[in-house]
């Protein structure tokens, strides 16, 4: 009886993901053909082009399947631990690789170095995260730190834990950035309100906030430029 164990090299040459990238390069590639590379093999029933296109069904969209467990990945037939923790591992580094970045010699002069910084860290999550980066006297960043993860729709931060964490960092300036889940950055009256306490706490210590950043899917939201702080 012939197998029906289908890979990449069963796929004809111009459905190969493979060598579409060797060719065009990995731009040119969809969703689906980069998640096949990275399975490498499919089930019995189909190959791993369409095996990739069926969890990306599946998961509902790319930035649903950056934050299934192991446990929902495994429960997609054909993906088994291994093929589960290759993609995890695959995702974490991507995380890693746009984290990684933030180093000493970064400076920041405006809103979009701090969107480029972590717009592709925060996008995806579920939910708020609040995270400062603590810039020296030349605006390098030495530091960074989520201080909090909220709910879906709200993140609590108090001025305390924001410039104790500034202060043993030496900071002479933070960056407030935040996500909101719902990928519209618009800021909230929350918002606001925080980032004008923040304020008025670093005049008190001593400590500049230059800017709260919030961070939608696609787009950022400085309250500096729009004159909220």
């Amino acid at each position: 009886m012939e197998s029906l164990n289908y890979t990449l090299r069963d796929v004809p040459n111009e459905e190969r993901p493979r060598e579409r990238m060797m060719q065009y390069g990995a731009g040119a590639l969809s969703n689906a053909e980069l998640l096949a590379i990275l399975l490498r093999t499919g089930t019995f029933q189909e190959s791993a082009v369409h095996l990739a296109q069926r969890v990306l069904r599946q998961a509902g969209s790319l930035r649903s399947l950056t934050d299934m467990s192991l446990q929902q990945l495994t429960g997609i037939k054909g993906i088994g631990a291994a093929k589960a923790l290759q993609l995890q591992a695959s995702i974490e580094l991507g995380k890693r690789m746009a984290r990684s970045t933030l180093s000493d010699t970064v400076t920041i002069r405006s809103p979009q170095d701090v969107a480029s910084l972590l717009s592709e860290e925060l996008r995806y999550l579920q939910k708020e995260h609040f995270v400062c980066l603590f810039l020296n006297t030349k605006n390098h960043v030495v530091g960074q730190e989520t201080l909090s993860m909220g709910s879906l729709n709200a993140s609590i931060v108090h001025p305390r834990e924001v410039f104790r964490a500034a202060i043993k960092r030496s900071s002479a300036s933070i960056v407030c950035v935040h996500n909101h889940p719902s990928g519209d950055p618009t800021p909230s009256p929350e918002d606001i309100s925080m980032t004008r306490r923040l304020v008025e706490a670093g005049d008190l210590i001593g400590i500049e906030v230059l800017d709260h950043i919030v961070i939608g899917d696609q787009s950022f939201v400085s309250l500096k430029e729009l004159g909220l702080m």
